[in-house]
């Protein structure tokens, strides 16, 4: 699937990772897509140990989610006490949701303790804009949220 399209449907999905204390999950409320060949990408100028093959992949940051599971869990990893700060970035929510470099490369369609799910909860308009926080090919409109959500990262601006 186009990476660009895949940022955009995952808005709404769930992410979930089941942790020794239990299930950390949230709906996706917004990604960025970093197309193959994307010089903003990781993977181009190989320049982290993320990546596995300069100029050939692809990805999608998630950039936030709207807690729904194991929330005391991730309050305890992020010592935060606003619900709409806990996974608002990509950053804060690695941190609430456990994540870090032992996940790399796991198949979020596969079973295993890092997965994605459908949800029933109505998404609502997506919109889209630019990336945050780039100098490289910062005019591509490959930022996807859910418009009006207060989870959102970003300046108001950029939720609406």
């Amino acid at each position: 699937m186009d990476t660009v399209k895949l940022a955009g449907c995952l808005i709404g999905k769930v992410a979930a990772h089941d942790v020794a204390g239990g299930r950390l999950s949230g709906r996706i409320v917004e990604t960025e897509a970093y197309p193959i060949g994307d010089s903003a990408g990781h993977a181009f100028h190989m320049r982290t140990p993320r990546k596995r093959g300069a100029r050939r992949w692809g990805g999608v940051l998630l950039r936030a989610l709207q807690p729904l599971e194991g929330i005391d869990l991730m309050r305890r990893s992020r010592s935060a006490t606003r619900l709409t700060d806990l996974a608002r970035g990509p950053g804060r929510l690695a941190e609430a949701m456990g994540i870090d470099l032992r996940q790399n490369g796991l198949d979020l369609c596969a079973p295993g303790p890092l997965w994605l799910a459908a949800t029933e909860h109505n998404t609502g308009v997506i919109g889209h804009s630019v990336r945050i926080g780039l100098s490289r090919n910062a005019d591509r409109r490959w930022r996807f949220c859910e418009r009006g959500n207060p989870y959102v990262s970003g300046r108001k601006r950029l939720r609406e």
